[in-house]
């Protein structure tokens, strides 16, 4: 009968990206850098809206609580989260004047920084490490 005396080990690794303050890396009317968004964003607004809440992290149906063609609090506090966790510059206001002026470009711009910025978040791995059969016993 062999005894291992050593039990596997988890070993957890984490990254952790730091962010620097930045800009928006495109602008609001800046469509034609991802055409797939602006067109999901053109032919099902309230599904592009769903996606990007998606894709952010948050509940899917959350965008479902605001009117679609004009700014609400989900809106906001959408573009005040994304501006938060990627460190843009802005605020309030700005974020506001964004919504009123081209709602549906506001959204884009957002779906876009998501995007680009996805695999820039914390990544976590777990390994599990053997040890060396040198301490078994028969």
């Amino acid at each position: 009968m062999a005894v291992v005396m050593k039990q596997p080990q988890v070993v957890t690794t984490q990254t952790v990206t730091v962010h620097e303050v930045s800009d928006w890396e495109s602008g609001l009317l800046d469509c034609c850098r991802d055409c797939g968004i602006c067109c999901c964003a053109f032919w099902c607004f309230p599904c592009f809206m769903c996606q990007t809440v998606n894709e952010f992290g948050e509940c899917l149906c959350l965008p479902l609580l605001d009117n679609c063609m004009s700014p609400g609090p989900i809106s906001m506090a959408m573009r005040a989260a994304v501006r938060e966790r990627f460190k843009i510059r802005g605020s309030i206001f700005t974020d506001c004047c964004a919504l009123c002026w081209c709602y549906t470009c506001t959204w884009c711009q957002m779906a876009r920084e998501i995007k680009r910025r996805k695999n820039l978040a914390v990544m976590t791995a777990q390994t599990t490490t053997f040890p060396l059969m040198s301490h078994v016993y028969e």
